[in-house]
């Protein structure tokens, strides 16, 4: 057995929050197929693991107990802790990653997530409303994001932060989410440095399909 299980699924931009931070921190650690799109997290077992019904849950397995957590930013946080990597190097960065992790949460992700299931998993066109309001949601994030990064090698501060993987989780899909790179440049240029981190991987490199049984783990 590994020492990290991530209950995850490709599709999912929060998982691969927490999936990127384990393999960039080089941790041992094995993904363990979410059938999401046959309502797998609308099981009573699964919501016996996490009442919220979602992804990432990452359970670390120790000799005495395991420990079980749920929502990425607080496995970004507790990973940061056990490995000592992409965390602050002291308080007001501290404050600044909790500043950015709740940002993104509140105004990146749930929006862009939101667009993109809605755009592409329910077939909404850009004609209708609530897809637009999203959308234009989205829009403004991207906005304050790359106006954030101008001059900056990373969002906190000179070095990578669970802020940046944590922000960054949706954005390696600018097709889905309706985003043109061309029209952020310092949005682009950040996901180049993160892409070159050593140990970088690709979601699709990393965890398995929540749609295609072929591709579940065992």
């Amino acid at each position: 057995m590994t020492d990290f299980t991530l209950d995850c699924f490709l599709e999912s931009g929060n998982a691969y929050k927490a999936a990127l931070m384990l393999e960039l921190s080089s941790a041992d650690w094995s993904p363990r197929r979410v059938a999401f799109f046959t309502g797998q997290t609308r099981s009573p077992e699964f919501r016996e693991m996490n009442v919220m019904g979602e992804v990432p849950v990452l359970t670390h397995h120790k000799p005495d107990s395991d420990v079980v957590l749920s929502q990425s930013g607080a496995i970004l946080d507790y990973l940061s802790r056990k490995f000592d990597r992409f965390g602050p190097a002291n308080e007001d960065e501290r404050r600044e990653i909790l500043r950015w992790l709740l940002w993104d949460n509140h105004k990146l992700t749930s929006y862009v997530a939101t667009y993109r299931f809605m755009s592409r998993f329910q077939k909404k066109t850009d004609e209708d409303p609530v897809t637009q309001f999203f959308q234009a949601r989205a829009v403004n994030a991207f906005k304050v994001l790359d106006a954030h990064l101008g001059g900056r090698d990373f969002v906190v501060s000179g070095h990578p932060t669970i802020a940046d993987l944590s922000l960054c989780g949706y954005l390696f899909w600018p097709d889905q989410i309706g985003m043109d790179l061309t029209a952020y440049p310092n949005i682009a240029a950040w996901l180049d440095r993160i892409a070159a981190l050593p140990g970088y991987k690709r979601p699709e490199e990393l965890m398995p399909s929540g749609m295609d049984p072929a591709t579940a783990t065992a």
